[in-house]
């Protein structure tokens, strides 16, 4: 299915997001657990930093009218870590290319500034309106969405050092609830 009746894509990163770090603890966010440093929690299969995970995002996440995709280096194992310590179900995953696959392009495009993962979502997208959220994304990255993508988009940085918070999760479900999914639905221009 195409067009208007598709809920928009989130295309979700983790490191970041839904990991903070480098932040003091005191500096994190309400909610988010905190351990001495080295220790990991019970439960987090010995990577002490799936401790940070806010277990409340899932809820938040789940409430917001879009469709949840994984965009992360973590690939698949972003449904076996991540996504039960936030009760979310297993969600679809960006394939991000082979880095041994890289052409001219995708190196002229770091040498630009453009992200690594940005041609590949907004292909993946095809279209359909998305928002993604990322610690790493810049105005080279806006730019080149708002060129290349005919659907609408939000590109939505998440400070790492905090991860999403609650000003976050207004932004989202404000720009979803507020924006058109697709251009096809925006009144024409006079």
């Amino acid at each position: 299915m195409t067009g208007c009746a598709e809920r928009p894509l989130l295309f979700l990163d983790v490191d970041g997001p839904l990991i903070p770090f480098g932040a003091a603890p005191e500096l994190c966010p309400e909610g988010y657990p905190t351990y001495p440093a080295g220790l990991a929690s019970p439960g987090t299969d010995g990577h002490p930093l799936l401790a940070r995970i806010n277990p409340g995002h899932g809820p938040r996440l789940t409430a917001l009218p879009c469709e949840v995709v994984w965009a992360t280096t973590w690939m698949a194992d972003a449904n076996e870590s991540i996504a039960p310590r936030l009760g979310l179900p297993e969600l679809d995953v960006v394939m991000w290319p082979d880095p041994c696959d890289e052409d001219d392009q995708d190196d002229q495009d770091e040498r630009d500034g453009l992200h690594w993962k940005t041609r590949t979502l907004v292909q993946r997208a095809a279209g359909r309106s998305f928002i993604w959220v990322d610690d790493e994304i810049t105005d080279t990255d806006r730019a080149w969405v708002s060129e290349h993508h005919r659907g609408q988009a939000l590109l939505h940085r998440v400070d790492p050092a905090r991860g999403l918070t609650d000003a976050d999760f207004t932004a989202l479900d404000e720009w979803l609830r507020t924006e058109p999914t697709c251009r096809s639905c925006l009144p024409e221009r006079a």
